[in-house]
Order: structure tokens, then sequence, then C-alpha cells
């Protein structure tokens, strides 16, 4: 008997259609009523509007009615009201949610103040579900057992993890968390056996680096079938995504930026929304948040709602976005699986303007891992005025590969700048460092290095 195609066979298949489109529209009209009458952040900000969850009467009157709303929105509530956290948490998710509070997590708080994710009881009820969808599509099957590496305390990626994957049948969980660094990190996966990893990509590149050291053998030896990488831009960057799969001698799948994960066709294809009953998906244009269609290669900010608030999945707000900048594609997957899919272009707040191009952090590193064994791909962006703005030309400082001699980098640094206009339509100089001069991440990689005062 052959095994189904989805976690859910009675709802995955409806991804993408008509009839899911149905559903949401029903959902979302109880979860307006919701949020208006126990959320005091989405009813100031629809009564700030002038909008009463009965004037909405259309996804496109949703879509114009409210305003995205994000970190920068956060930082107002906390300085208005002082840092007061419990105001802050009955003000953001209100009474009704926060009498079921299970779990309070944050996300890394890299670029600014960390947001806030609490996790409520039904929370782990709506996620247990997503993630076994995720994890089927990944490959999780009785016998697995799946490292956590993402930092554990306190951040959203780590310790819930733990819950969700709590209904995927058969699964093992090995939290490693990646605060006890990567030799630690290299010893408990040898030692339990693990056979799936996630974590970062940029961790599970800096393992290929240490591994041999630390275990005397390449990182191939732990004989790891697939890797579940996201938090940040990677596993969906070809030249990334093949350095890993060659070193690991597994399949990689990109997850996260929401409620998403790729499929095993060889080609990336992006990240299939596997989440449409419980989570609305719109894209709207980044700098004056007017909506956009949802059409076979758009690219705009995603921003998600809830459909079942009171479940506290982690977008607990209408129209929440992450500032994440996302290309959709709408027409089938090769892979034959369902929900439409998208890829991560960028970060409104890591994008760089130079003569007018827009440039992001994700795609100056796709280009850069290309030539990889000649550089070793860990880099940063030198910005000597704050951005977005950049006074051409943008300025790189790259680790060359160990085997590169210093006659070799100037023919390197042309090949290099070719590509660079090529793809990403700039020219940038670049400063030569030997490898291992910059310091590796376990957690996220900060690509962007001040040199301005603010």
């Amino acid at each position: 008997m052959s095994e189904p195609r989805y976690f859910n066979p009675d709802v995955e298949p409806l991804l993408n259609t008509p009839q899911m489109r149905e559903l949401q529209w029903g959902k979302l009209k109880e979860a307006l009523r919701y949020s208006y009458q126990n959320t005091p952040f989405d009813r100031e900000r629809m009564d700030a509007a002038g909008v009463a969850p009965g004037d909405i009467c259309s996804f496109d009157d949703f879509a114009r009615a409210i305003r995205p709303a994000g970190q920068a929105e956060f930082r107002q509530v906390y300085e208005r009201l002082e840092l007061n956290m419990e105001k802050i948490w009955l003000h953001l998710y209100g009474q009704d949610r926060m009498d079921d509070l299970y779990l309070l997590t944050t996300t890394s708080g890299t670029t600014g103040v960390p947001t806030p994710y609490p996790v409520f009881h039904k929370t782990t009820v709506v996620m247990g579900e997503l993630f076994g969808r995720i994890g089927w599509r990944a490959g999780m099957r009785p016998g697995t057992r799946l490292a956590i590496c993402f930092g554990l305390s306190m951040h959203a990626a780590g310790t819930p993890n733990l819950f969700w994957y709590k209904n995927t049948r058969g699964v093992t969980l090995v939290p490693i968390g990646a605060e006890v660094g990567t030799e630690r990190m290299l010893t408990f996966l040898k030692l339990f056996k693990v056979n799936m990893f996630t974590g970062t990509p940029s961790l599970a590149t800096h393992l290929i680096e240490r591994a041999p050291e630390v275990l005397g053998a390449p990182v191939g030896s732990l004989g790891l079938k697939a890797l579940l990488c996201g938090a940040e831009p990677g596993a969906g960057i070809p030249e990334i995504r093949s350095r890993l799969e060659k070193e690991y001698g597994a399949k990689v799948f990109d997850i996260g930026a929401g409620y998403g994960v790729s499929c095993d066709h060889p080609e990336y294809q992006g990240m299939h929304w596997i989440a449409a009953d419980h989570c609305l998906y719109e894209l709207v244009e980044p700098e004056t948040f007017e909506p956009l269609a949802m059409t076979h290669g758009a690219t705009g900010l995603a921003c998600f709602t809830p459909l079942e608030p009171q479940s506290g999945i982690f977008f607990h707000h209408l129209r929440f976005t992450l500032g994440d900048i996302h290309q959709v594609f709408t027409e089938p997957c090769p892979c034959g699986l369902s929900g439409f899919r998208y890829k991560i272009v960028g970060r409104t707040d890591d994008m760089l303007k130079v003569k007018g191009v827009p440039v992001y952090p994700a795609a100056i590193q796709g280009v850069i891992n290309g030539f990889v064994p000649r550089v070793t791909g860990a880099f940063r962006i030198l910005l000597t005025e704050k951005p977005p703005l950049v006074i051409p030309p943008l300025k790189l400082s790259i680790e060359h590969g160990e085997n590169v001699r210093d006659s070799d980098l100037p023919g390197l640094e042309k090949e290099m700048g070719d590509r660079m206009h090529q793809m990403v339509k700039i020219r940038p100089t670049i400063t030569w460092l030997k490898p291992n001069s910059l310091e590796r991440a376990v957690k996220k990689t900060q690509f962007l290095e001040k040199a301005y005062r603010e």
C-alpha cells in the first residue's frame, strides 16, 4: 500500500483552489469580529482607519481598509506603554488570549526590537497540524530523529519546535540548540545518530568547515538524510543549496518566512504555502502598501492574517508583516504538490539602493557562493553612509579560499565583478580577507557592517 502524498489528504489538495478561497472568506469575517472585540491593538488600527468589521465585505475591502503592521508599530506600542510588559501583552493580544498563555518567545532581534511571539495552549494544536504538513513534505516518517539546532532560549524558531512536530508520529526530537557551539553540536549529531537537521543555512554551512577538524571526517559522514533550513535566506539560493546537498549528501528543504516548505524537485521551485486554511497570505507594494495581485512572478511585501486568531498561531494580528519581500508563483509546481509557492527576495530593512537599483544581501550572497571553493562564502557589506542609499561603488569584504594565491586575486575580482554586474546590476569594490577572518554565526549571519555614525 502506497503512503499518502499529504499529511492531511482532506485539506491539502484544496490549497490554492476556489474552494479554499470560499473557506478563507468565511473564516476572515469571524477573525475580524474576534480581533475587533478582543484585541486592543487591532481594534485601535481599525478605529484609526474608520472601519468596523461589518464594513468589510470582500477581500479587496480588507486589503484597502487596514494598513499592514510590523515591528515599527510594535516599537510604538513599547514606547507608548513605557515597556510595561503586562500592559503591552494585553494591548497586543487581549485578555482572552493571555488567559491561555503557555510560552513566551521572541525573534532574535538582530534587526531591532525583538518581536514577541507568545505561544498559547491553542497554538500547539494548530501548529502541530501545520508543521505536520511541513514535516511530511520534507520526508519526516517514523524513525526520523530531528536535531533542533536553532537557538533554543527565547527564540521563536527554537523551543517551540518541541511542540510543532508533536503530531508527526514516530519522530524523535533532539533539541541541541545553537548556543552549545559548533564543536559540541557536531559531537551530539554524531552521538545521537540524528538523520535530519533543522537550523539556519549559515550554521549548516559553518558545520561543513568545522566537521573535518571536530569529527576527523567530512560532514557527509554524519549520514543526514535531510536539512530543514530557515530563519534567513540561503536554502533557496541555488549556489548555497547545491553546496549543502553536495557536502551533506542530503536533500535540502527551505522552510519559514511564513508557513511553507520547498519540495524535492531537482530545481528550487520556492516554498509551497501549506497554511491557507489557517492563515491568509497577501502581497503589498513595500513603500505604499497598495495591494498587489497574486499573479505568477509577482513580487512584494508579504502580509499575514490569522484566520483563527484565538488559536494564536505566530501571526497574531490582522495584516502582520515580518518585513520580508517575497516573489510568488501561482502556476502548478512540476513536483505536483499543492499550494502556491513563494521565495525570499530580501528584507525591507536590509535593502540597499545603488544608483537607484534595489540590492539585497541575499542576491550578493548567491553570487559569492557561486565561487566556492575559490572563496569561503563569508563576506560583509561595508556601509559608509546610512542605508538604504549607497554612494557607489558598493564595498565588499570577502574571504578568499585556502588555496588561492595573492596573484590569483585580481583575476578573481574581475570575474566576480562581471558576475555581480550581470546578476545584481552593480560593480562593487572588493577587499580580500584571509580565510576565517570573519566571525561565523551559529544563529543568524548579519552581512551589513556599519562604518558610519547614526
